[in-house]
């Protein structure tokens, strides 16, 4: 046994993630210290080595918890798609922990933002969505909606929110194109994972608020897409695996509405980037079925005929459609409600801004005029003056 460097960091992990009968590509340790101000981290198994069923079953019996450094933390996920016979949702929750960590790193207010911070935030935020890709690539959407269901909830809505929106995106691009690559897939969950990046120089107190904001404080929130993108601009960020500019698009689109009447630039139609699209999709329907201690949610049948009426106005009706036929829930007319176009699903909100909904158009009078490719990330040159 090694006995570690004080200064290095640790977390936690459950024994029914380690691997069996494999070559570990992390370290194992035990805390041996019996106070909890005077940690002390003992290496019991080194990388590269294996683990056996019995010697697992005595690491239970011995300690009350494994360790792995945190420096090691991108090689335990990448692990966990090799781990048999244990339950995704357990997966998914360490994958989930380990994406409020990388979040965290930026949205804590303790310390300068600087390129390697976002550089490092980046990286892990790839590593936690790749991680994600490999548990829920052939999930449906309810399938993803159960698994968000059965995970915990963190104080900060905007972690949570993230996540899920990163979760339901992956499943959207997936629908949306069932031959996908993988690379598809990793950058739809990295926009919907960091979509809301620019609230890093929004006050908490705004971010938080779960009631109806001040005309000022929702004209605060309304600069968050354009903060991210400076961020996204000033602090250069290089890595080969990572299309930067469809994250930016995201981070910058994700509040233009299908219409026009979105921002920050009021672009329409397939002037918005088909991830934008997808984001804006799994934005909202997180944030009237997820359930949170600010507000009653909307069933899955009420939440698509709530979205069905913002169809051609706040979201892309083919999208919307796609979606719809991989929930597999007929619009039944049981809601007669609706949300306005401003409503802002990054936002928490104590009571759901529900109205008496118009007389609904038809979604295929959306649907057979606009017949894009969705593969298409840039717009058409002589469609970008709306940018400008």
């Amino acid at each position: 046994m090694t006995i570690t460097d004080e200064s290095l960091s640790y977390f936690s992990i459950s024994f029914g993630l380690v691997l069996i009968d494999k070559e570990l590509p992390y370290d194992l340790y035990i805390n041996s210290s019996t106070h909890a101000k005077r940690e002390r981290f003992v290496c019991i198994t080194r990388k590269n080595s294996s683990v056996s069923t019995e010697e697992l079953h005595t690491f239970r019996d011995k300690y009350y918890q494994l360790y792995i450094r945190e420096d090691q933390r991108d090689l335990y996920l990448k692990s966990l798609t090799l781990v048999e016979n244990s339950d995704d949702s357990e997966k998914a929750s360490v994958i989930k922990d380990s994406a409020i960590k990388y979040l965290q790193t930026i949205f804590e207010r303790d310390h300068e933002f600087s390129n390697e911070l976002l550089d490092e935030t980046i990286e892990g935020c790839k590593d936690s969505v790749e991680s994600m890709v490999d548990v829920i690539q052939d999930y449906d959407i309810l399938e993803v909606q159960k698994l968000i269901v059965d995970l915990s909830f963190h104080d900060f809505y905007t972690y949570d929110h993230s996540i899920n929106v990163a979760m339901y995106s992956i499943s959207i691009m997936k629908a949306l194109k069932p031959e996908a690559s993988r690379h598809d897939l990793v950058m739809a969950g990295m926009g919907g994972l960091l979509h809301d990046l620019g609230k890093v120089k929004i006050p908490t107190s705004i971010i938080n608020n779960p009631g109806k904001l001040s005309d000022e404080d929702f004209g605060i929130i309304k600069k968050h897409p354009n903060y991210g993108l400076e961020l996204l601009n000033e602090h250069h960020c290089e890595h080969a695996e990572i299309n930067f500019d469809i994250i930016k698009r995201v981070v910058g689109e994700h509040h233009e509405n299908y219409n026009g009447t979105g921002y920050p630039n009021q672009l329409e139609g397939t002037d918005i980037s088909v991830f934008a699209r997808i984001t804006a999709i799994a934005d909202f329907y997180d944030a009237i079925t997820t359930k949170r201690s600010y507000h009653e949610v909307l069933s899955t049948e009420d939440a698509l005929e709530v979205m069905s009426r913002s169809v051609g106005r706040k979201i892309d009706p083919r999208i919307f459609e796609v979606f719809r036929k991989n929930v597999n829930v007929m619009l039944d007319g049981k809601s007669h409600q609706e949300l306005p176009d401003s409503f802002d699903p990054c936002q928490p909100q104590n009571v759901l801004p529900l109205a008496k909904a118009a007389p609904k158009i038809q979604r295929s009078d959306f649907i057979n005029k606009d017949k894009d490719d969705f593969g298409k990330v840039k717009a058409d040159s002589n469609k970008k003056k709306k940018a400008s």
